[in-house]
């Protein structure tokens, strides 16, 4: 089961996916609320905090968290202090009780990464793509726009028809035809740019 536990948290946060199973893992730490007290209501331990970029909002609670569970994170900048371990492009890890692929999509932040399960049609997308063809801001430091263009079309040839729901960095997830919604973020993106 996936459940976002920044649901109706009314600060500045990203979405925080805690996936129970095999190993029980945090897709993303988010900020400036009480992830600990969150975690704990669901389970009493954490294997993993696995990390879609390290922009503030993703990340401000990975030390409680870390301090709360003895729990190390996973993403793709190691140089960065709020991951512990690097996460390599194409690399597989474990969520709940599926296996992603990690697939290095930048143009939001030169360290972003999706996480994709072919078994389950499940992707945790981070801030490359939102409901209703939302996409990543690209107006912050290491954004580039031609660059997540690069990465949403290549996280659609990834995914394909296989992709079955995406739980995104903000806002809802994208459960009904989340192919179409790629494909929207896709085509905006490429407008007024």
């Amino acid at each position: 089961m996936i459940r976002n536990l920044a649901q109706g948290i009314r600060v500045f946060t990203s979405n925080a996916f805690l996936v129970e199973g095999e190993t029980t893992a945090l897709v993303d730490a988010g900020a400036n609320f009480d992830i600990v007290s969150a975690v704990s209501d669901v389970t009493d331990h954490l294997d993993a905090v696995y990390l879609t970029h390290t922009h503030p909002d993703h990340v401000g609670n990975v030390d409680a968290l870390r301090e709360a569970f003895d729990v190390q994170t996973w993403g793709y900048d190691a140089g960065n202090l709020a991951v512990d371990n690097r996460i390599e492009d194409g690399e597989r890890i474990q969520i709940g009780d599926d296996v992603y692929e990690a697939i290095h999509t930048p143009g939001h932040k030169d360290d972003h990464l999706c996480f994709f399960s072919r078994g389950s049609g499940v992707c945790f997308a981070g801030d490359l793509v939102f409901a209703n063809g939302g996409f990543g801001r690209t107006d912050l430091p290491e954004g580039d726009r031609e660059v997540l263009i690069q990465s949403i079309d290549r996280l659609r040839e990834v995914a394909g028809d296989e992709v079955t729901e995406i739980h995104t960095g903000h806002g809802p997830s994208i459960v009904t035809r989340p192919q179409d919604d790629l494909e929207l973020a896709s085509q905006a993106a490429r407008v007024n740019r």
